[in-house]
Parts: C-alpha cells; sequence; structure tokens
C-alpha cells in the first residue's frame, strides 16, 4: 500500500510489481450504468494526459462495470479494481463505488493526474499492477462549512466538493444561517438576502481581538446557484445537507424580519446583522407566525435539497429574552412546557413532526437533546462524546464530530506563528487517532453511529486560502479515519500515514490547495500577534 500512497488507505491491497503503460490507444469500456464515471475519467484523466481514451476494447483496456457480486460482498460504495497485463478492471457494488473505485485509480496514475494539462508531454503514463478490494467503514463521512461568518462563492464550494470526492467524503454540511449572514434565497421572504446577507464590518480575528475590517461583507446563493452545487455534489455521489439555525444564531433574520424577535423585550427594528462573534442573546419569539415563517423557509429549501436530513441547528440559545419576555412566559404556560428549555425543546419537535410529514428527518446539534428528543430525530453530537453517546444509547442516530478533536478552525500547533491561534490545538497526528466510536459503546448503540464530520467554522477565515490552510491537511487524515477500517487508536500506523502523505502533499500541489506545509506555516503566513494573542479557550462558536 505505501509504494502507491493511497490516501484513504484501502482495505486491501496487493502489488505483485510491474506496471501497465497508458498510450493513445487506450481504450474506455463502460458497461451499463457506468456513464459518469466514464465521463468523469475522460474529464479528468484526458485533461492531465492528453490521451483521448475512445469507446472501445483490446490490450490495456480500462473496462468498468457494476457488480452484484461486489455489492454483496463490499456494498453499494464498495469497489474492486484491478491492474495487470490485460488491462485495467474497475467493479463497483453500485454507482458510488464505481466512483471511489475511480479515485483510487486516478491515485494511482500519480500527481500529475490531478493536473488540468500535461505537464510532461509524451513522458510514460504506467499504472502499477494492483488488486485493491475496499470500501468505506461510515456511511456518513461528512465535512461542514460555515459559509454564514464569511461567504464562500459558489465556484468555491463546487472546486471544494472535487476535493472531497478525491478524498472519498460524501456529505457536505451547508451552514446557510447564523447572526453575521444568511445565504440561501428565499423567494416568499427577500428581506432575508436583501437584508440579512450583508453587514456593515467584521470582527478582525477571535472575538477577543480589538481588530475590526471596516469593508462591507456579504453574499447569498440564488436557487439556480444551490440546484447547481446540489446537482454536481450528486454526480460526485455527495450529499448536500443545508442547515436552517434555529431557535438561536437567528439575529440575521431578525434584523430582516424584526418580528421574528422577541418584541417586548427587546428594540428589535434597531438590530442589524450582526459584526462579532460569540454566543448572541436574541433568539426567535414562540410564535406560532414565527412557525409559519420558518415553515415557508423549510418548503423552498426542501424544494431545494432532496437529502433525507435537514439540520435546524438547534445549539448555544440563550433563554434571558425569554425569561425576560411576558408574551414568551404566557407562551409557557399555555403550551405546559415547564420552562424555557421545554420551550426550545417545543420549536425542535414541531420541526421534527413537519418535516417528518414530508419524509424527512431533522438532525440538530446535541443541545436539541434538552428536554427530550423526538424518535427519528438525529444528533450531530459537537460537544465533545456525551450527547453522542446519550442519544445512541437513546436508539438515536448519531453524527461524530466532536470539537476536541475534529473542528478543522482550532489551530494546528502551538507555535506563535499559527496566523490565527484560537481554539486547542489539533495536530495532523492528533485528527488521524481521532476514533469516532468512542470506547464502551457497542452492540445496538453503536449502530447509531451514522459516521463522523469534521467542521470548519468561517469567523477568521476570510477567503478560499484561509479555508484550504485550516482544512489540509488535516482533511486527508479525517478521510482515512472517516473510510478505512483503521485499528484502535494507539495502534495506528501513524509513520505509514505521513509517509504516504508526501506523495499526497504533491496531489494537493497540483490541485492548488493552499494547505499548511509540513514545517509549519509557510513565510508570508507568519504574522504573530496581528489577530490576537493565542487562546486556549473559549473554543470557536458554533
Amino acid at each position: 500500500m505505501t509504494g502507491t500512497a493511497l490516501i484513504p488507505a484501502p482495505l486491501t491491497a496487493r502489488h505483485p510489481g510491474g506496471s501497465l503503460p497508458l498510450d493513445g490507444r487506450t481504450a474506455l469500456d463502460a458497461g451499463p450504468g457506468t456513464g459518469f464515471t466514464a465521463r468523469w475519467l475522460r474529464s479528468v484523466l484526458g485533461a492531465a494526459t492528453g490521451l483521448p481514451l475512445p469507446d472501445g476494447t483490446g490490450p490495456g483496456t480500462i473496462r468498468l462495470r457494476l457488480s452484484p457480486a461486489v455489492e454483496e460482498e463490499y456494498g453499494s460504495e464498495g469497489y474492486r479494481l484491478s491492474v495487470g497485463g490485460d488491462g485495467v478492471r474497475l467493479d463497483g457494488g453500485g454507482p458510488a463505488g464505481l466512483f471511489w473505485g475511480a479515485q483510487t485509480l486516478r491515485q494511482l496514475l500519480g500527481p500529475d493526474a490531478y493536473r488540468r494539462a500535461p505537464v510532461r508531454p509524451g513522458a510514460d503514463r504506467d499504472l502499477p499492477y494492483v488488486t485493491v478490494a475496499d470500501r468505506p467503514r461510515f456511511g456518513w463521512r461528512g465535512l461542514l462549512l460555515d459559509v454564514s461568518r464569511h461567504f464562500t462563492a459558489k465556484e468555491d464550494v463546487l472546486r471544494l466538493l472535487d476535493l472531497m470526492a478525491a478524498h472519498k467524503l460524501n456529505v457536505l454540511h451547508l451552514h446557510l444561517t447564523d447572526d453575521q449572514g444568511w445565504r440561501i434565497e428565499i423567494e416568499r421572504y427577500p428581506r432575508l438576502t436583501e437584508v440579512g446577507a450583508w453587514r456593515a464590518r467584521s470582527k478582525r480575528g477571535h472575538r477577543a481581538s480589538p481588530l475590526w475590517d471596516e469593508t462591507p461583507h456579504g453574499g447569498f446563493y440564488r436557487q439556480d446557484d444551490i440546484r447547481e452545487i446540489v446537482a454536481y455534489a450528486a454526480e460526485r455521489h455527495i450529499t448536500v445537507v443545508p442547515e436552517i439555525d434555529l431557535p438561536g444564531h437567528s439575529q440575521a433574520a431578525i434584523a430582516a424580519y424584526p418580528w421574528l424577535g422577541n418584541t417586548d423585550t427587546v428594540d428589535t427594528a434597531a438590530l442589524t446583522v450582526w459584526d462579532t462573534w460569540g454566543v448572541n442573546p436574541n433568539v426567535l419569539a414562540p410564535t406560532e407566525e414565527v412557525l409559519r415563517f420558518y415553515e415557508g423557509v423549510l418548503e423552498e429549501v426542501l424544494e431545494l435539497f432532496p437529502s433525507t436530513f435537514v439540520h435546524i441547528g438547534g445549539d448555544e440559545c440563550p433563554k434571558d429574552q425569554w425569561k425576560a419576555s411576558p408574551a414568551a412566559q404566557a407562551r409557557i404556560a399555555e403550551l405546559g412546557v415547564g420552562d424555557e428549555d421545554g420551550l426550545q425543546a417545543w420549536f425542535v419537535r414541531h420541526f421534527d413532526r413537519w418535516l417528518a410529514a414530508r419524509g424527512r428527518r431533522l438532525i440538530g446539534w446535541d443541545e436539541i437533546l434538552e428536554g427530550g428528543l423526538a424518535e427519528g430525530a438525529a444528533v450531530s453530537s459537537w460537544r465533545g462524546y456525551g450527547g453522542g453517546i446519550a442519544a445512541a444509547e437513546a436508539g438515536h442516530d448519531v453524527v461524530m464530530c466532536p470539537e476536541q478533536h475534529v473542528y478543522l478552525d482550532h489551530r494546528q500547533s502551538g507555535h506563535p506563528d499559527e496566523p490565527v491561534p484560537i481554539g486547542f490545538v489539533r495536530t495532523l497526528e492528533d485528527v488521524y487517532r481521532f476514533e469516532p466510536v468512542p470506547p464502551g459503546l457497542s452492540g445496538a448503540a453503536a449502530r447509531h453511529v451514522l459516521g463522523t464530520q469534521a467542521n470548519v467554522w468561517t469567523e477568521v477565515m476570510e477567503n478560499r486560502d484561509r479555508v484550504d490552510y485550516q482544512l489540509f491537511p488535516r482533511l486527508a487524515a479525517f478521510a482515512e479515519v472517516a473510510w478505512s477500517a483503521l485499528p484502535a487508536p494507539a495502534d495506528r500506523d501513524t509513520a505509514c500515514f505521513l509517509r504516504r502523505m508526501e506523495t499526497h502533499y504533491r496531489r494537493l500541489d497540483a490541485l492548488g490547495v493552499a494547505y499548511r506545509p509540513p514545517t509549519g506555516p509557510a513565510p508570508w503566513q507568519r504574522r504573530p500577534g496581528l489577530l490576537g494573542r493565542p487562546l486556549d479557550g473559549p473554543p470557536p462558536i458554533v
């Protein structure tokens, strides 16, 4: 396996020695149901090698097939790949498995296979002889991208989807709304983007920093942009899960429509889109009108996103305004929910029932466990393992994304050269030793762990290069944790992984990824003190 430096590591790989040359006569034989993977291979390998890869058969042919036998043994995301003297045979358990196998095939061709044009015209293009059998450990191999704190342009989202596919990740969780910006067009509520998508300035660095960027910031995705992102992702067997955060993290929405807030305790008409980071006190009012408003939002969201799961946030909802609000207190008494925690649980249960009636499933951050969780709801466990363990033991599905391990906005080193030294130190090796299934969780409860997700919150990531720097190379380690059948953390061969990364860095170079170099920050990133002192806590806010 180290001879081909595959990342993530496959279930099994044998290297008998020898190689298969590819040249202008190499053909592509695509069986029924393999059309997209065939087009994708022609697109990326044709561009990188200059080879036409025409339809046909013969010596050296690349054959693509869907195989019921592979599906039975390895599942729909599994595949078998063999390269030998008679050519290449790639069998997928399903279309997704075939596509993941094509990603492995691309890796075998070397880093130049990741370029958009041939850089060594006429050079030998050889595939090493190999036999690979592979399948993922988890069905949910996710990445959260926060596009609210700093907007990510559509083209950069599409690029990120390609990077995810290259690492066999299959869920993009888009954090579309928060206090600092509303990023999705809702046609019936135009002020959500006319007002809520723009803020006058932004805190620069961690919220403890005294610095400000006085440049207005904003942006949003039109509905056709969302359709394009979702379709592009689906072609790559990636599901896009939308997040519409409620009842907290809602100041951008309240700034657009002040009646959504607690008007009897706050002058909501004076609120603007929030320009700093942290936990915001302005939360939604517990009224029927607010429920109808968010049902209207979600009706349009469901039309755009076919994903089974819809994320409703549910985290970090301060209760001070509800405690001070006569209307909220009357609502608590009317509903018989006991207190403010019960009021938040009422919000969650309402939208759980609403989504379930439309064939969807609610997922939220682990705070939604407080006050009881409706049957069918799932949990994103971010405050450590505890919420995930409690949810799984209660029979709820869980995605493990504990901030202590897989928040990739956290600093990668304790060195003062880190560009924005926030949160816990989590090195590449630390991420590689992350275990999604907590010790002691076994049997039926463990089967409720759908998978795992790395989260990147963009308070201190103002552009694509900063996101690249935080994600990579750690996302490669996370991808292996999510895909590969690794041993327990103490027994993982970190040295082997780091050796394979030596080749993988060259792939990332070819893709133009501005990753953190293995020796530390690049010279242009060494700006100690610019964005505030190193902070051990509190960590970045969801």
